[in-house]
């Protein structure tokens, strides 16, 4: 699985080629009257605006870990396997990666009950509009889906609190007190 994980870190393409590939294949099974060449041109169409999203985040991200591909494939292998990086700028990109995360992520619980709400009012107009068969498969999904997502946004949340806690006891050695906390000097 870590190979997996650090062939998409290290090509962004193959992510989103694969997600856009899954999303056809989940709309042109909801939908399965259309051809799969039209659900995918309009699934490609839709995805611009997620794969600019992403692709700026991970622009940050690489910024952030000090503007080397191998220091992100390190620090996100470190984060996934609980280790503390030992290198001193290993140890300052993984701080700054996990502030900049549990900050992104600090409105999840709001963002969840939203989705949830939202997968359960189209679910009911799915099933005002469409098959039988058509609604079974959207609510199988929707539930699917928001079972996975508070599955992985608990465990990553877990994962860079954690990580946080464990880098958070030292500061570096050339910073004064009052300056890591955000006082005078910062």
């Amino acid at each position: 699985m870590g190979r997996i994980n650090e062939f998409f870190i290290r090509n962004v393409w193959a992510a989103v080629v694969l997600g856009v590939v899954v999303a056809s294949l989940v709309t042109w099974v909801l939908f399965a009257d259309r051809s799969f060449g039209t659900v995918l041109v309009r699934t490609c169409f839709y995805s611009v605006a997620g794969i600019a999203v992403a692709l700026a985040r991970r622009r940050k991200e690489k910024r952030a870990a000090g503007g080397s591909v191998d220091r992100l494939v390190r620090v996100e292998q470190s984060l996934r396997t609980g280790e503390v990086p030992s290198a001193p700028e290993d140890r300052a990109a993984m701080r700054e990666i996990v502030g900049r995360r549990l900050h992104q992520t600090r409105h999840r619980v709001a963002a969840l009950i939203f989705l949830v709400a939202l997968f359960a009012g189209i679910a009911v107009l799915v099933g005002l509009t469409a098959r039988p068969s058509q609604t079974i498969a959207f609510v199988v999904f929707g539930v699917a889906f928001m079972g996975w997502m508070v599955w992985s946004g608990n465990r990553q949340d877990r994962r860079l609190r954690t990580m946080r806690d464990a880098l958070g006891t030292e500061q570096p050695k050339d910073v004064a007190p009052g300056a890591a906390a955000g006082g005078p000097g910062a």
